[in-house]
This record gives C-alpha cells, sequence and structure tokens, in this order.
C-alpha cells in the first residue's frame, strides 16, 4: 500500500467522511425505520409539528445526533446544542436565557436544545432544565447511549418521551456503503470495487459512524489513481495500522477493557492508569468504568484489603456527582490503588463453590436448631431447641454446626496468604480446629 501526499492533502481539506455523508432530511436518513418510517411515531410528530421533548437512546453511530439536526430543520426551529461532557450549569442557563430572549421573534415555536450524552449531566445540571422545559421555552432531544431510568432524574424523564434506537443492520450498512461509494466527492472518482464486506461490517458493529471512518481509512491508504479492492484481508490490515482506533462498541472496545482489568488485576499501577487513559480520550463513559473498578476491588482485591470495596463505592459515586473531565482524577487515584494492592480472590471462589453447591442441594434441611420457632407447635416439634446464643459463651463462641447434616465439614472460604486474611486463618483455625488446620 502506498499513500498519495496529493489525494491525502485534499482530504484534509474536507470535513471527515461520516460529516460529508450526514444525512439531511429523513428520506436520506438510514435505520430507524420503527420511529420514522411511513406512519411511525416521531415522523408523525415532525409531520403535525407537534413536537415534544424526548430522549433518543441508544448506542454510538446509530443516528442521534443526525436525527436531532433533521428534527430542527424540518421544523424550521432554532437549534441549540450542548455536550454534557464539557457543558456546565451555566451553560445551561445560558440557552435557556437566550430562547426566552429569541421567543418574541419565533412565532410561538420554541427552541430546540440538544444534549449530547446527556446521562453524564450530573443532578443540579439536569434541575436547572426542568423549569424550562416543563414551560415550553425549550424543546429538549437528549442522546444517550445508556439506560435512562438509571441516568436522568425523574422529574425530567417524567417530561421526556423515550425512543429506543437500534444498532444498524447490515442492510443498513450496505446502503450507507453504497451511498458513499457513489455519492461521496472524493470516493466517487475513484475505482473502487467490493469484493468482501465481512470484516467490514464486523468492525462497523452497527455504527454508521465507525462504518464511514473505516471506509475512509481503507480508501485513504491506497493511491487516488489506482484501483481498489475492499476485502476482508484489506479492512483487517488497514486496521491494524491503525491502533489508535477506539470504538465503544466493537472489538477494540473489549480489548482495551480487558487489558484494563488484567493490569489492575496484575499489579500494574503504570499499564493500568495508560489503558484508564485510553478508554477516557476514547470516549468510553466514566461510569462503565467505574462499575469495572467496583467489581475488581470486590473479585480480585477482595479480603487482602476490605477497604477497596469501600473506596470503590466512593469513587463511583464521585464519578456519578461530578462528571467529566474531573472524574479522570479520582478514577485514575482509584486505578493506581487497586493496581497496587495486594490480591485476594477468596471470596469470589467461596460465593462460586457454594452457588454450585446450592443448586445440587436445594433440599438440604436446615438442622431444627437453627430454625425459628414463633408458635407453640414448632417448640414442640424441635425447632430451635439446642440452640447456642454464640454471645453467652467465652470468646463469643460456641461450638456448633450451622451446616445442614450432608455438608458438614465442607468449607468454602479458604484464606489466602496475605495480611489481612492470615488473622482470618488465625482466627478460624482457633475456632475450627476440626476444619483449618
Amino acid at each position: 500500500m502506498h499513500n498519495n501526499d496529493d489525494n491525502i492533502g485534499r482530504s484534509r481539506m474536507l470535513p471527515p467522511l461520516p460529516e460529508r455523508m450526514r444525512p439531511q432530511d429523513l428520506d436520506d436518513y438510514v435505520g430507524q425505520r420503527h420511529l420514522i418510517g411511513k406512519g411511525c411515531i416521531l415522523r408523525n410528530m415532525i409531520e403535525t409539528g407537534n413536537l415534544s421533548s424526548f430522549i433518543l437512546w441508544g448506542p454510538p453511530g446509530v443516528g442521534k445526533t443526525t436525527l436531532s439536526r433533521i428534527v430542527a430543520k424540518s421544523l424550521n426551529r432554532e437549534f441549540f446544542t450542548l455536550s454534557a461532557v464539557s457543558a456546565g450549569v451555566k451553560d445551561v442557563r445560558d440557552v435557556i436565557d437566550r430562547a426566552r430572549s429569541n421567543s418574541i421573534f419565533s412565532d410561538g415555536q420554541s427552541p430546540i436544545l440538544f444534549i449530547d450524552e446527556i446521562h453524564r449531566f450530573n443532578k443540579a445540571q439536569q434541575d436547572a432544565l426542568l423549569g424550562a422545559v416543563e414551560d415550553g421555552t425549550i424543546i429538549l432531544i437528549g442522546a444517550t447511549t445508556e439506560n435512562p431510568s438509571f441516568e436522568v432524574i425523574t422529574p425530567l424523564l417524567s417530561r421526556c418521551q423515550v425512543f429506543v434506537l437500534r444498532s444498524l443492520l447490515k442492510e443498513d450498512l450496505q446502503v450507507l456503503l453504497d451511498r458513499a461509494l457513489k455519492e461521496d466527492e472524493l470516493l466517487k472518482h475513484r475505482d473502487i470495487k467490493v469484493k468482501e464486506t465481512d470484516a467490514l461490517f464486523r468492525y462497523s458493529a452497527g455504527d454508521a459512524r465507525k462504518l464511514l471512518n473505516i471506509i475512509e481509512i481503507v480508501t485513504s491508504s491506497f493511491t487516488s489513481g489506482s484501483s481498489l479492492v475492499i476485502d476482508n484481508k484489506t479492512v483487517t490490515s488497514c486496521l491494524q495500522e491503525n491502533t489508535a482506533i477506539y470504538d465503544k462498541g466493537g472489538e477494540m472496545h473489549y480489548d482495551v477493557i480487558s487489558a484494563f482489568i488484567k493490569s489492575v488485576r496484575g499489579s500494574d499501577p503504570n499499564a493500568a492508569v495508560y489503558y484508564l487513559a485510553r478508554m477516557l480520550d476514547g470516549g468510553e463513559d466514566p461510569l462503565f468504568i467505574a462499575r469495572r473498578l467496583c467489581i475488581l476491588a470486590a473479585e480480585d482485591v477482595g479480603l487482602a484489603n476490605p477497604n477497596a470495596l469501600l473506596l470503590a463505592n466512593s469513587c463511583f459515586q464521585i464519578v456519578h456527582t461530578i462528571g467529566m473531565p474531573e472524574a479522570r482524577i479520582p478514577l485514575a487515584e482509584l486505578t493506581i490503588y487497586l493496581a497496587s494492592s495486594a490480591k485476594s480472590n477468596s471470596a469470589y471462589k467461596a460465593i462460586n463453590e457454594a452457588m454450585a453447591m446450592a443448586k445440587e442441594t436445594q433440599m438440604a434441611s436446615v438442622p431444627l436448631y437453627l430454625r425459628n420457632a414463633p408458635t407453640k407447635l414448632m417448640e414442640e416439634l424441635g425447632y430451635a431447641d439446642g440452640y447456642k446464643y454464640a454471645h453467652d459463651y467465652p470468646g463469643h463462641f460456641a461450638d456448633l454446626e450451622f451446616m445442614p447434616a450432608e455438608l458438614v465439614g465442607h468449607k468454602f472460604y479458604e484464606p489466602d496468604d496475605n495480611r489481612h486474611e492470615e488473622a482470618f486463618r488465625s482466627r478460624l483455625e482457633a475456632l475450627w480446629p476440626k476444619y483449618y488446620k
């Protein structure tokens, strides 16, 4: 493969391919026929002009931003846009004030405020929208990749309809591919033949923007004067040479998050914080990362450092409250802390083994002396008879068997070799010498 400087220079003068191919009206919009097909809810809303606030929920690259712009253009509405990544409460209030001041010139047509990644807005930012949405000062269109039920406050959610957007189907991707090669001002002049699409569509993962980015990468890797055959080998080779691509829905996403998890588990804080940076730079949702760190704290650090789980939970709450870009700092602190901590998966192994055993022994009887006896009949049947109240005995311990009869002596928990669990082991050996020796 050979790069052509003239071709590259010309390309740089133009917007990226996804932007060049962005549809301008509903007829050019690809996918989401359940919303914008003839007679469907969103198309009816546009055609009647009876527009209300709504939230578009779907994976990246399915057309949330594009659809919002088309709605505004179709209805000739003023269009404001904010990114939840960078906007604060002041930015929200400024837009609302502008909308109110412009209302006298708008013939009663409320402007549209589009908020990208609205799930990253904290409560205060979302609260600032409520009054303007309720009184119709603005029509809110929010875009989110996360379940709005969890990420959007109830008062705001109750004032919005939620429309679910789906990943694009292969036939949708095929339409986009054909259109790009036939209509794009650069590509339509080139001799490009498509032999195979399996790799192209697989790496795109139902994401229109990703598909067009891949097409641009592949086509720009060859001279403009030469013929190009797009096949699985060509696509794979080009993407391997462009390792900086981070896609939230495809293979690279899973590769990076896997490397992140394994770096923390492997006690390498440097690699862990590097992969953290890769994810954040690629636009990964910080709450997704915070959730993974909570799992790591429980599964991999575990009882070797019980405080880790408390810190992970605190980090999750902090990230949810402050959002990006500041959230990168507590995420980095926790990542480094967990990577540098002693490791134990003893609790993880214990619960997995116990759950497997529980499935096999659902009918195992709880010993009578461990059962409650709320009625006289139960007392007469021996319920609670023989139970020893631990606090009545030296060391707050009574030698009593708690397992069902068929599981007596079975150990699920085995302390690992670390400072915290060594103390557990010493205590268990003293209390249960018949099981821990």
